[in-house]
């Protein structure tokens, strides 16, 4: 029987040695938006991974992480990373087959080892963040310090843009 994305997630988590806070979530709760607003955490403080593709051909996938409050910069930084003129999101088929995790619960802790992992600058300016644990019903809270030990791994500036805020 294969581990889980929870079982995998913690394994690695471990294999980093760096401290973390494992937190349980209801499934309904996932979505970030959802999940700070039911857990009381600030939105700056939660953090996504999200899969995107470069439509070239091959195709290029590498995983982002930026802070809930921004949105990638896929027209731009992430085209440009790729070399290619389209890049965009990738599906949740995609995301399932290219990491194992469903959207809700993607986390940069269990990648394959050859995706390149793309964090946003500002995500290390916070004291920790709160991140997807593989699966609906888990997340992590760890220092940003941990995207120096994890492979693959580029901090890129302006990966992400804060999002437009409502009056």
């Amino acid at each position: 029987m294969s581990e889980s994305p929870d079982q995998r997630v913690k394994a690695a988590l471990a294999s980093l040695e760096i401290e973390h806070e494992l937190m349980q979530c209801d499934p309904q709760y996932a979505d970030t938006a959802a999940f700070c607003e039911h857990y009381d955490i600030a939105v700056e403080d939660s953090a996504n991974c999200i899969l995107v593709v470069g439509k070239s051909d091959p195709r290029q996938y590498a995983a982002c992480v930026l802070l809930a409050d921004s949105r990638l910069d896929v027209n731009k930084v992430i085209r440009k990373k790729f070399a290619t003129k389209k890049a965009s999101f990738a599906t949740a088929e995609e995301t399932t087959q290219i990491t194992g995790m469903i959207i809700g619960g993607v986390t940069p802790f269990d990648l394959p080892g050859d995706l390149p992992l793309w964090v946003d600058a500002r995500v290390m300016t916070r004291e920790s963040v709160v991140l997807g644990g593989g699966s609906r019903d888990l997340k992590v809270r760890v220092s940003p310090r941990v995207f120096e030990l994890t492979p693959n791994t580029e901090i890129v500036e302006d990966l992400a843009k804060a999002a437009p805020t409502t009056p």
